[in-house]
């Protein structure tokens, strides 16, 4: 297995990966890299563009040359959040932001190697990096600020469905070793919830009192739109043998870790 970050290879450089890929000639690319600064994307497009579209570009066809099977992970930032139900692989794309739209060009590139995954995930949480004394992520801080006795700012009107890091990998490697048919899966835990259910579920599995200071969409000003309703149905990886489990499951294990 190799491994590199962004100091070993920057994606922007096509002909840096075109090179990487060539000499070590993988059965298998998983890209993880991505550049999910939703609101500086806003201040920075072209950075955006390079990393999670021209990077993606740049992989897929450094994969197709070597054959390779390849696995990219995208956003539930592809929709508008203007829904109600979970969105399903098949329902049609409407990015709301720099950060979207660059998160659904890597998608399409990526598309272009046949044998390829892309797996949407959302609000993902999972264990922190070796010492690390802090949880990362919207969930992780979330967490943290619970178990510490503060007062939690925690959107009360966007619904998502969290994305377990150790779920999420587990459905990955499935995918790859049974050769489930290649294309668009969403890789989510099962159900959906708002923000202040996920905080009132995290209290209520540490035994503390939430306290909570409810938002809204509308009393935050952000430079990039959030999708108010962005739940996505895993269905499609369950049809495939990769049942989820659900995210009051996922979350009861984080919590022990």
């Amino acid at each position: 297995m190799h491994a590199s970050d962004r100091a070993q290879l920057d994606l922007a450089d096509a002909t840096a990966v075109a090179r990487v890929v060539a000499d070590l000639q993988p059965g298998l690319i998983v890209n993880c890299a991505a550049d999910n600064d939703v609101d500086g994307c806003e201040d920075h497009p072209v950075s955006a563009l390079a990393v999670n579209a021209l990077g993606v570009r740049a992989l897929a066809r450094a994969a197709r040359e070597a054959g390779s099977t390849f696995v990219h992970y995208s956003s539930d930032f592809v929709f508008d959040g203007e829904t109600s139900r979970p969105y399903v692989e098949d329902d049609p794309p409407s990015p709301r932001s720099v950060y979207a739209s660059s998160k659904l060009l890597g998608e399409w590139f990526a598309a272009d190697v046949p044998r390829h995954y892309v797996l949407r995930v959302e609000s993902l949480f999972g264990p922190s990096p070796p010492g690390s004394r802090t949880r990362r992520g919207s969930l992780g801080t979330i967490v943290d600020r619970i178990r510490g006795g503060e007062v939690v700012p925690v959107f009360i009107d966007r619904t998502v469905s969290p994305s377990f890091t150790p779920d999420v990998a587990s459905a990955t490697r499935r995918l790859v070793e049974t050769n489930a048919s290649p294309g668009l899966y969403h890789c989510v835990n099962q159900g959906m919830a708002t923000w202040i259910e996920i905080a009132e579920e995290i209290a209520r599995r540490s035994g503390v009192e939430l306290q909570a200071r409810p938002l809204t969409l509308e009393t935050v000003t952000m430079k990039a739109r959030r999708p108010r309703f962005c739940a996505l149905s895993p269905a499609r990886l369950a049809a495939a043998g990769i049942a989820m489990p659900s995210w009051q499951d996922a979350l009861a294990r984080y919590l022990t870790l």
